[in-house]
């Protein structure tokens, strides 16, 4: 059996795709939405990690960094990929314990276009 702990997130941001050519190279917006996945098991406490303490972490590494900023003054081409690659990067440091490990990642642009990034195995 494996367990998994996720909490959702949201963020307002523009970007512009530089290295891209077509309606997406201009500046744009979007309320992005992040789910930040944990794999684990719980430990004394019950938990595998307080939804409190994932919820500061993310928002230390990654949302004062990106809500209401300009995403390419962080991610030179912003594109969703990359955006996601870049949070991977921030987060997965932070939440690895005895009991748990990020196992996932997903990040929305739109309602219906997303990137989902997993850990290896």
């Amino acid at each position: 059996m494996q367990m998994y702990v996720s909490k959702e997130f949201k963020f307002d941001a523009a970007h512009n795709l530089v290295e891209y050519h077509g309606k997406c190279e201009s500046l744009h917006g979007h309320t992005y939405r992040l789910r930040v996945s944990l794999k684990g098991s719980p430990g004394a406490d019950g938990m595998i990690l307080d939804f409190g303490i994932l919820k500061r972490i993310v928002k230390e590494e990654v949302l004062t960094k990106l809500d209401h900023g300009y995403l390419n003054d962080v991610v030179p081409q912003s594109s969703t990929e990359n955006l996601s690659l870049w949070i991977w990067e921030r987060l997965e440091p932070k939440l690895q314990g005895e009991n748990y490990r990020l196992d996932e990642i997903v990040l929305w642009e739109t309602e219906t276009s997303f990137v989902t990034l997993r850990a290896d195995g």
